[in-house]
């Protein structure tokens, strides 16, 4: 309907706002471990989000909020609350994650644990790596976001440890992994914009 009144040059004020309104992206790094390379996969993406000037892109990097592990603090501490927050405040993600013991690691699924509403109909891309592109790691936080009211798209551009990285550590990935980004954040937009209409 939104489309049609457009096209006949009958979009309310609403509809204006919305379509006028950039989408904030948060490019969360989903490690918080010593020489983690997650900071520079988020700033790689995040520089190939920034050229498309459709969304704010920002990185969000869970380490600096100090989050307790859930149950052992009360839920009240600074960190969560700024956690929640940020969270709540942003329309859609993009989730940088390693693969350890075939899964996320644990202070990735303690900070989607640490809050609930404030992800709800929201949409997320995923960008793993790990010897198998971290592609185990992707499809367990799938499940965790989908429980999680997040809806996961389809394109998942995949990085090797192998390929992808000098010595393990330096990131210098394929060319082709450019596309594979922008194809995630062209769904991770349109997703994002159709939920912001349900919240």
């Amino acid at each position: 309907m939104g489309f049609l009144n457009k096209l006949f040059g009958n979009q309310s004020k609403e509809e204006e706002i919305m379509s006028n309104t950039k989408l904030n992206i948060g490019i969360i790094l989903g490690s918080t471990r010593q020489g983690r390379v997650s900071p520079q996969v988020g700033e790689w993406v995040k520089g190939i989000a920034d050229k498309r000037e459709d969304a704010n892109y920002e990185i969000v990097d869970i380490s600096e909020y100090k989050l307790p592990f859930l149950g052992e603090g009360t839920g009240e501490e600074a960190g969560v609350q700024a956690w929640k927050e940020k969270v709540a405040n942003l329309d859609g993600y993009v989730f940088i994650t390693q693969e350890y013991n075939h899964s996320i690691t644990g202070a990735l699924k303690n900070a989607l644990d640490s809050a609930y509403q404030e992800w709800n109909n929201k949409a997320a891309g995923i960008v793993s790596y790990g010897s198998t592109g971290g592609a185990r790691a992707a499809e367990h936080l799938r499940g965790i976001l989908a429980e999680l009211q997040v809806a996961s798209v389809r394109t998942h551009p995949t990085l090797s440890l192998f390929t992808d990285f000098e010595n393990f550590s330096n990131f210098k990935p394929a060319d082709m992994h450019t596309d594979n980004v922008n194809a995630m954040l062209d769904q991770v937009i349109a997703w994002s914009g159709a939920f912001k209409t349900l919240r």
